[in-house]
């Protein structure tokens, strides 16, 4: 009898714990996979300002003026200007790896300009005989331009590249100074001033140059430009002579200067630890 008992204990408790073994279970959860954050790096806006120091090597194509009257003009005999520093800046758009364009503006600091005219053989005054004038100026020009640049690759650090621009020229003349003497030593004539004159002019220039990486935001600048400038306006009329026209000039000049990139250096992103995945014993 104790016995029987004992059995049918056993097998209730058995039966009871596997109905609770069968509630309690629950299945294990499976992981949660997250995708990894983007990196996001910023990108550089494109824009830039520059500067530029330069020298040019300046060569006037000649000068004319009206002696005596509106229907008698000379060239002079030879005219000639210096050559001179300039000094510029500009603000520009790197459109991608290979194009970019800009709007500079430079100041060409003065260049002295010497010519010298023939004649005489009439009038009174020392050059009544044959007679050479001296004739002493100087000019300065502002100069804005629109250029676009065609870079041709990165090699390491240097960005050779090759460009082009248009625009307009305002060219300032001094006063000019003329003393004209005779020939044959006797004396000179009194030195007449004619009244500079100013004009804005069209102007053209290619250039050729490598920029160099110094750090992500500043790249140093050297190359080599020509410039071609339209004549215009020299000098006044005065003691029956002028006006005075220049033929214009050209020049070709070297520079160093540099640009400042806005937005060149990428931003480091904030390190993020992966998510903890559920640990499971």
């Amino acid at each position: 009898m104790t016995k029987t008992i004992l059995a049918a204990a056993t097998a209730a408790l058995l039966a009871s714990s596997a109905a609770y073994a069968a509630d309690v279970y629950q299945p294990e959860p499976q992981p949660v996979y997250v995708d990894a954050p983007e990196v996001a790096v910023a990108e550089a806006s494109g824009w830039y300002l520059r500067g530029d120091l330069g020298y040019s090597f300046n060569k006037l194509r000649g000068a004319k003026f009206f002696q005596g009257s509106n229907a008698d003009e000379a060239s002079f005999t030879t005219s000639s200007i210096k050559d001179s520093f300039w000094v510029g800046g500009g603000v520009g758009y790197q459109v991608n790896s290979y194009l970019r364009t800009d709007l500079t503006f430079d100041y060409l600091f003065k260049s002295d300009f010497r010519g010298s005219t023939t004649g005489g053989g009439a009038g009174a005054g020392a050059c009544a005989v044959a007679c050479t004038s001296a004739d002493i100026s100087a000019m300065k020009a502002y100069t804005l331009m629109a250029n676009a640049y065609v870079d041709l690759g990165t090699y390491a650090y240097f960005t050779p590249y090759i460009g082009g621009g248009i625009g307009g020229s305002y060219v300032k003349w001094d006063k000019l100074r003329n003393t004209s003497c005779a020939d044959d030593g006797s004396g000179c004539d009194p030195t007449v001033e004619h009244g500079g004159k100013g004009s804005w002019r069209f102007a053209y220039q290619l250039m050729a140059g490598a920029s160099i990486d110094v750090t992500c935001n500043v790249k140093a600048d050297v190359g080599y430009r020509f410039r071609h400038t339209m004549g215009g306006d020299m000098f006044g009329y005065a003691s029956n002579g002028g006006p005075g026209y220049d033929k214009g000039f050209h020049s070709h000049s070297l520079h160093a200067g540099a640009r400042y990139v806005f937005g060149g250096c990428e931003t480091p992103v904030a390190y993020e630890p992966p998510p903890e995945l559920p640990v499971y014993k």
